[in-house]
């Protein structure tokens, strides 16, 4: 496990208890919240604690500073790839925890101001309530640098209305609050300067009463109007480029709308998606396209074998050229290999598909009288690793 430098007097995340409201607060406001093999051990051991608990309650999730969370620890990743599976236990924890968190039994809200992307959006979007800002901002970038949508957003994304998901998973667009309202990917709008007053609101209700709790986060919501340059106002023709059936047929499709008058928007896409890594853009595409058959389990467990196989190098070392430049050098100029997609060899994708045996699966507990057993240390990988 890579390591983490942990000031002792800042725990990384804040879990309170008041009466029946317990509030969870992500604590690292200087690296934009970013999550770590500690904070998804705390908010696995809250969330756990407090669905046991019979008392109905209310759960609130919100970040500290300036971010709601900003995703993975690509540092931690970068730092580990030298040890084979460094992060695995980091990679099997969250993964799990995202099955529990899409299923939880009791009320949870999110408060979402600022950045949420990646990893940070699985603590948002699944939530019954998730209430965004107009501070907020949502990206699913991983494609980008190598890798590919994990922690649930293939199987989010893959059902979105039309081709949508395929354009956000693929592009690493970022949507603003009122454009996740619109989207489905957020339930509610407010702006920020009344946040915290509704906070206090659910605070006071003491109780998890979920009509109580949507009455009063509708008396702070706005009804939503995309601005006139919103992408959203441009989904019949993200529908037409994305439903194409692989990238370079999607590539050459939005080529030809952005010869038309009036596709200027079109331009920045198209850059981004050349600039992205061919492995990465391949694995994406593969995953949301599969990820519309798929249940939510499937998806993770699926998500969890990309996840290694890339990690591990299987058919390319983009992902880590993908954060050597955009977080470690910060040069911006990543060396792709192979460096186009028609170099991408199609069976060298399938083969990171491809299911491991059943006991390196992902376990997922979706029988309800054991839902919280498949702990990754009562997992092989643990017992191999204490056997070291």
């Amino acid at each position: 496990m890579a390591n983490e430098a942990l000031n002792p007097d800042e725990p990384v995340v804040v879990g309170e208890e008041l009466d029946r409201v317990r509030i969870i607060t992500l604590n690292r406001p200087r690296h934009l919240n970013v999550i770590s093999s500690k904070v998804v051990s705390l908010l696995a051991h809250y969330l756990e604690n407090w669905e046991k608990d019979e008392q109905p309650q209310l759960i609130l999730i919100k970040g500290a500073g300036r971010a709601f969370s900003a995703g993975g620890d690509l540092k931690m990743f970068y730092e580990g790839r030298k040890s084979r599976d460094s992060c695995l236990e980091v990679v099997y924890r969250m993964y799990w925890l995202c099955y529990h968190i899409h299923t939880y039994k009791k009320t949870q809200v999110a408060l979402v101001h600022g950045i949420s992307m990646g990893g940070g959006a699985s603590f948002m979007v699944p939530m019954k309530f998730s209430v965004v800002t107009e501070k907020t901002i949502f990206a699913t970038p991983e494609a980008s640098i190598g890798f590919h949508v994990d922690c649930g957003f293939s199987y989010i994304l893959s059902h979105l209305p039309g081709h949508l998901g395929e354009y956000l998973a693929l592009t690493g667009a970022r949507l603003n609050g009122k454009e996740l309202v619109v989207a489905g990917l957020a339930t509610h709008f407010v702006p920020l300067e009344r946040l915290p007053e509704l906070e206090k609101r659910l605070i006071s209700l003491n109780a998890g009463d979920e009509n109580a709790i949507k009455a009063t986060i509708e008396e702070f919501s706005l009804h939503v109007q995309l601005d006139e340059d919103s992408v959203l106002n441009k989904k019949h023709m993200i529908d037409e480029c994305f439903s194409k059936d692989t990238v370079a047929d999607i590539i050459k499709s939005l080529e030809t709308e952005a010869s038309k008058e009036g596709n200027g928007w079109i331009g920045p896409i198209l850059k981004g998606l050349k600039r992205s890594s061919p492995t990465g853009l391949k694995v994406t595409l593969k995953s949301i396209r599969e990820g519309r058959m798929q249940t939510l389990a499937e998806c993770l467990k699926k998500e969890f074998r990309l996840t290694m196989n890339i990690l591990r190098t299987t058919i390319s070392a983009d992902v880590y050229e993908g954060i050597r430049a955009l977080t470690i050098d910060k040069d911006n100029a990543p060396k792709w290999d192979p460096p186009a997609l028609d170099q991408v060899d199609d069976e060298k994708i399938d083969l990171v598909f491809q299911p491991f045996t059943e006991d390196l699966e992902l376990r997922i507990p979706e029988q309800e009288d054991c839902r919280w057993d498949g702990k990754y240390e009562n997992s092989v990988y643990a017992k191999q690793t204490s056997n070291e």
